[in-house]
């Protein structure tokens, strides 16, 4: 009875436009009131789900991801990406995802990248004669490569709702190799679209002008290995890390490009403010979901469950993803990683599973909801930047999602894509 009110409350609150945070909340406090707990506990399990020190990360990374966007950094990028694949078949498709991948490093957001690459990229490829579903499509899908590269924070949120003992840093190393195999794997896509639409070709621009386009946004790419080399070598923590980023966009935006103008700064600030108050709010409110998970003894009754259904490791590891790919149509990203990581990481280690390998597996697994209706926050913005209707874009979309779920599937059965470069470092 007491699942029945938790999931029963969150499920009908979530069908009638509720937003996430309260579905957590109220859900919890109804469950706790109908065990006989103090309510207060809801309210103490929010406030020890947002008291952790690591959190304090995420605002920083945020608010560095919002100063490149406006300070013009993701147009030298795009720039920089036009002149290295330019030239490939449906050619502005694959520089968009380039983009994604030089911008991702750099943001760690996936709406960040949709809304900043497709602004820049997908008036360009309307105005090249590019369908627009075809742009929107590339640019909702690649912006998930953001979330597998430093300076992730779904990666920080699930180190925390791990517990703390999986470190930030090899989570950043081990989701390096499944980004640039996801970006490969769209590019593929990318040109299979391309080339059944007979898209243009563009002539190869010089290796001269490569090398200028670098020159001109290498100190934009240098944030990416300020994050991740002083996080990887030890020389500061992922929240020390997090305020040098702020520091050095600053810097860049303000007096290197000279792009950040006060209105721009205003606007970055209080977009940093109001993404990660809401954040946060959701990540304290499914702190207390999470513990009254615990409290009722999910995670072991689904461990005891998952063995009763198969001790085969391979079909385990199916059902996790096939479970969360349907979580994640309908849910946003960072509640999902606080609720199914205590959940679902044991059945993962009870079956010989790294918690850095299955945080690579959970983070792409989740990105991938992001661009499926009916919730895909990301599908949304893209369609927005696009001005098309969600069922336009879904319509073509299959190439990519495909590229995306192969992807998924080597990561899953292949450990060693996640846990190879992190073993570099040991």
């Amino acid at each position: 009875m007491e699942l029945l009110i938790l999931f029963g409350t969150f499920t009908t609150l979530l069908l009638i436009g509720t937003p996430v945070a309260f579905c957590l909340g109220v859900s919890s406090f109804a469950t706790i009131v109908y065990i006989g707990l103090p309510p207060v506990v809801v309210f103490q399990r929010l406030n020890s789900g947002v008291s952790v020190f690591a959190l304090m990360a995420i605002p920083f990374f945020i608010y560095a991801g919002e100063l490149m966007v406006r300070g013009d950094i993701a147009r030298r990028l795009v720039a920089l990406a036009g002149a290295l694949v330019g030239h490939l078949r449906g050619g502005l498709g694959q520089v968009n995802i380039t983009a994604s991948v030089l911008f991702g490093g750099i943001s760690g957001s996936a709406a960040a990248d949709a809304s900043a690459i497709g602004g820049l990229m997908i008036p360009q490829m309307k105005a090249r004669g590019y369908d627009v579903d075809y742009g929107v499509n590339v640019t909702v899908v690649s912006s998930i490569i953001a979330l597998m590269l430093p300076p992730s924070h779904n990666m920080i949120i699930y180190s925390i709702s791990a517990g703390g003992r999986i470190s930030i840093a090899d989570l950043f190393t081990a989701g390096i190799l499944p980004g640039l195999l996801l970006a490969l794997s769209l590019m593929f896509a990318a040109w299979y679209v391309a080339k059944k639409r007979n898209y243009p070709i563009d002539p190869f621009q010089g290796w001269g002008m490569v090398g200028h386009l670098l020159i001109n946004a290498t100190p934009g790419i240098l944030l990416i290995a300020i994050i991740f080399g002083g996080v990887r070598s030890g020389i500061f923590t992922a929240s020390e890390s997090s305020c040098i980023a702020v520091v050095y966009a600053l810097f860049i935006t303000a007096v290197a490009y000279r792009t950040m103008h006060w209105q721009n700064f205003v606007l970055a600030t209080t977009a940093a403010v109001r993404t990660t108050a809401m954040v946060l709010l959701v990540i304290g409110c499914a702190a207390s979901f999470g513990w009254l998970l615990a409290y009722l003894r999910v995670p072991a009754t689904l461990v005891a469950f998952m063995q009763d259904i198969s001790q085969n490791p391979l079909l385990v590891l199916l059902l996790i993803n096939v479970i969360l790919l349907i979580l994640g149509t309908f849910m946003d990203m960072s509640p999902l990683i606080v609720i199914t990581t205590p959940i679902f990481l044991p059945v993962a280690q009870a079956f010989g599973v790294d918690p850095v390998h299955f945080g690579v597996i959970l983070i792409l697994n989740l990105g991938i909801g992001l661009c499926t209706p009916p919730v895909g926050a990301v599908l949304f913005v893209g369609c927005a930047v696009g001005r098309i209707t969600v069922w336009d874009a879904v319509r073509t979309i299959w190439p990519f999602y495909f590229a995306a779920f192969a992807t998924l599937m080597l990561v899953t059965y292949v450990p060693s894509l996640s846990l190879w470069l992190p073993s570099l470092f040991h």
